[in-house]
C-alpha cells in the first residue's frame, strides 16, 4: 500500500539547508544547498492511517531539525522551491530521482533528499536517497540499522540517517560535529503529536495544531522543535 503526501510547500519547504560539500578543502568556505523533500509512506500496518500521514511530514522535518544543529548547515531560501512544487507537482506525485533533481536544480542545491518509510507492526524501515541535482543520480541510499527498528526508538531511527545523509553529502565534515541533539532521546509519543501538529498545521487547522503541540510538550518539554512551532501557530 502506497502512501499518499499530505502537504504544502509553505511547511514543508522550511526544511531546506545549506551544507558545506565539494572538495574537502573547501567545505569550511564553501557551502551548498541541499534541500529535504517529502518522504512517503510505503506502508504502515498495526499503526493509525493519520499518524503514517502525518510521519510524511515529521519525518524529513524531523530529519531537517538534526542536521541543523550541525556546525557546516546553514538555512537556504524556500522560495524557489516552492514555486517549482507549485508549478509542476501535486501532493500525490511521487518524488522520482528525476523530479528530486529538478527540484533540487530549481532551489540552487547541490543536493536533494527524499526517502520512504514503512511501518510494520512496530517494526521501522527509513530510508533516504541522496540525490545529485546537476546530473540525476542517486549518489547514496541510506536506511537504519535493521538492529535499531523499534517504533519506540522513532527519533534515534531518524537521527541515525540524518548522520548518514549528512556524511553522504558532505565526506569531509566531522563525523563528531557538535550537535545539541547528540544526547537527547525524544519519545515516541511526542514525536507522532508534533508530527500531528504538522498536518494540522497543513490543513489549516491552527487550534488542533496547537493541541497537538502542547501535547508533544507535555511529553517532552525539552522539544525545541514543537516549541518552535507552537510559537508559529500562536503567532498572529
Amino acid at each position: 500500500m502506497r502512501g499518499r503526501w499530505i502537504v504544502r510547500p509553505s511547511l514543508l519547504w522550511l526544511t531546506l539547508l545549506r551544507v558545506g560539500v565539494s572538495s574537502p578543502a573547501e567545505a569550511q568556505n564553501q557551502p551548498v544547498v541541499v534541500a529535504i523533500l517529502p518522504f512517503q509512506d510505503l506502508g504502515s500496518y498495526g499503526q493509525d492511517k493519520e499518524v503514517s500521514r502525518a510521519l510524511q511530514l515529521g519525518i524529513p522535518a524531523t530529519i531537517a531539525g538534526e542536521l541543523a544543529n550541525h556546525p557546516e548547515l546553514r538555512l537556504a531560501d524556500p522560495a524557489p522551491v516552492d514555486r517549482a512544487f507549485r508549478s509542476g507537482l501535486d501532493a500525490t506525485t511521487r518524488v522520482d530521482a528525476a523530479t528530486a533533481a529538478r527540484l533540487g536544480k530549481e532551489a540552487g542545491a547541490r543536493y536533494a533528499i527524499t526517502g520512504s518509510f514503512a511501518d510494520f507492526y512496530g517494526k521501522i524501515r527509513l530510508d533516504a536517497r541522496v540525490v545529485d541535482s546537476e546530473s540525476g543520480e542517486i549518489l547514496k541510499i541510506v536506511s537504519n540499522d535493521p538492529s535499531q527498528s523499534d517504533r519506540s526508538q522513532l527519533y534515534r531511527i531518524i537521527q541515525s540517517v540524518g548522520h548518514k545523509v549528512l556524511a553522504a553529502c558532505n565526506p569531509g565534515a566531522s563525523a563528531t560535529s557538535a550537535s545539541a541533539n547528540e544526547t537527547r532521546s525524544i519519545p515516541t509519543d511526542a514525536l507522532i503529536e508534533y508530527s500531528l501538529g504538522l498536518l494540522s498545521e497543513h490543513s489549516g487547522d491552527r487550534t488542533r495544531a496547537l493541541q497537538h503541540y502542547q501535547k508533544a510538550l507535555g511529553t517532552f518539554s525539552d522539544y525545541p522543535d514543537a516549541k518552535a512551532a507552537l510559537a508559529r501557530v500562536q503567532s498572529p
